[in-house]
């Protein structure tokens, strides 16, 4: 088994170089709730060419990125930030890192310009796991779940977030992190 961390809610999962979900392809998920239940994310390295503007044309400032979140009910709209003190009602996932919020109080902070893309992260869809899928998918090393990470990679534009974290796991991932996107170019 590649990781040797369990799945949590407000842990990364870290797809493998060559997963053959092209939903998944060198995806960093965020987990915000894992139970007995299933598990629930969000992709944060999977940025979509929308703008919030776009799915929210009332708002007059909306150059906010949306990401895809996932493959599960693509037609709704999530988000997760780090700013409390601005929003009301989110529930905090990890290390200041909170879901949700009161959506009237965002549109009236972002249409003030008191909201900016390094404060909040907009999703289309989630990822969802049923009971045990998850920790299935773990011990076939389809994923490699971290808890080391910095509040300021999750609300980065950063393209090469997927090898950054690879990298930051350590030596023993390192060398991952350079594998071809495609296996039959190695």
């Amino acid at each position: 088994m590649l990781s040797p961390i369990s799945a949590a809610a407000g842990r990364l999962l870290i797809s493998e170089p060559f997963m053959p979900d092209p939903n998944f392809k060198r995806s960093v998920i965020l987990l915000t709730e894992y139970s007995e239940a299933g598990a629930m994310g969000f992709i944060l390295n999977h940025q979509t060419e929308m703008m919030l503007g776009d799915i929210l044309p009332d708002l007059s400032y909306s150059e906010i990125p949306v990401y895809m979140g996932g493959p599960v009910a693509e037609n709704t709209l999530h988000y997760i930030h780090r700013c409390p003190e601005k929003i009301q009602g989110g529930i905090e996932i990890w290390g200041g890192i909170y879901w949700g919020g009161d959506f009237e109080q965002i549109k009236q902070l972002i249409t003030n310009y008191q909201l900016t893309e390094d404060e909040i992260k907009f999703f289309t869809g989630y990822s969802g796991w049923t009971p045990g899928q998850l920790d299935e998918e773990l011990r076939e090393d389809a994923w490699i779940a971290s808890n080391k990470f910095e509040a300021d990679n999750i609300f980065s534009n950063e393209n090469n977030l997927w090898k950054e974290v690879v990298i930051s796991l350590g030596q023993r991932y390192a060398h991952i992190a350079n594998f071809p996107e495609n296996p039959m170019l190695n």
